[in-house]
């Protein structure tokens, strides 16, 4: 009897601009098979420069999903992105053995190669309430009470995304427990095998690779971008880095070299934290961005047969 390959699912971490998707057009290449994205800031197809999405050309050479099919006026949250792209995996699994998902959101990430954590509902004056607290005080408040209360997962967030800041707070307020006291050990059975490949760097490297991906984001022009973008500024996909900043400089309450400095340093903030997400996880293999060929080997050599 002839051996099968079991269902792979290679998953691509690491922190922003370390290389993750030209890596990922490698392997995919190299084993003849698509790229799913678990990038949540990629899925809006009105924001292309801020992202750093794919270039026309890297999207030409392996097929994408899950890159600008949604609008920035849809909402569309992990749990949606977690029943789609499962059911994808299962359609594409279907006729083909092997398939690369790639991204520097981790809890998309986690969503699906685990599955999401349930937590207790929260009442809608609770939210509603703290969006007030947002408006009026600033995010500024917020993040100190998620630090003095949930130090732990206040570790791992983007602490500048107000909705992921407000989602653990209603939760800690209403039941009087840290948020992180609700995240599940238990992951799901997902009927396929997962290999996961980590890019990593020293610190100074990973910065200067930042800065430079945020001077050509500029040249690119991510300001004509913002500029486009902002009477729909109050929609929670562009509270993000690279835009609310630009927002500051367009509002007039920074210059631009001001602006542009924030993005680097909230970018430079954001990859910590994405660094110490994927360090917790013991399942992930380490690697240089320099090192695709020992990422393939190690690929090869843990690729299941049946």
């Amino acid at each position: 009897m002839e051996n099968k390959m079991s269902k792979t699912l290679i998953v691509i971490v690491g922190p922003t601009a370390i290389g993750k998707t030209s890596l990922a057009i490698e392997i995919a290449t190299h084993f003849n098979t698509e790229i799913l994205s678990s990038d949540s800031r990629q899925f809006y197809k009105e924001m292309s420069i801020g992202t750093a999405v794919p270039t026309k050309e890297e999207l030409a050479r392996v097929p994408h999903h899950f890159i600008h099919h949604l609008s920035i006026e849809q909402a569309y949250s992990v749990g949606d992105f977690e029943r789609d792209a499962i059911q994808f995996i299962s359609d594409y699994f279907k006729e083909h053995h092997v398939l690369v998902m790639v991204g520097g959101s981790g809890l998309y990430e986690k969503a699906v190669t685990e599955g999401l954590d349930y937590f207790p509902d929260v009442p809608e004056d609770y939210r509603v309430k703290l969006n007030h607290e947002l408006e009026e005080f600033g995010l500024e408040k917020l993040q100190k009470e998620l630090k003095e209360k949930d130090s732990v997962y206040f570790e791992e967030v983007d602490v500048h995304n107000a909705q992921r800041v407000i989602r653990a707070l209603e939760v800690i307020r209403f039941t009087g427990k840290p948020f992180s006291f609700y995240r599940s050990k238990q992951k799901k059975d997902r009927g396929f095998n997962i290999i996961k490949i980590g890019l990593r760097s020293q610190r100074e490297i990973i910065y200067d690779r930042i800065n430079q991906r945020v001077d050509q984001m500029m040249k690119d022009g991510l300001l004509e971008e913002v500029k486009r973008l902002l009477p729909y500024r109050h929609l929670n996909a562009l509270n993000t880095v690279g835009y609310k900043e630009l927002f500051g400089y367009l509002d007039g309450k920074i210059d631009l070299d001001f602006a542009v400095s924030e993005i680097k340093k909230n970018t430079r903030r954001f990859a910590k934290r994405q660094l110490t997400w994927y360090r917790k996880q013991d399942d992930i293999a380490w690697f240089q961005p320099n090192e695709s060929l020992q990422v393939i080997e190690h690929i090869q050599r843990n690729l299941e047969v049946s």
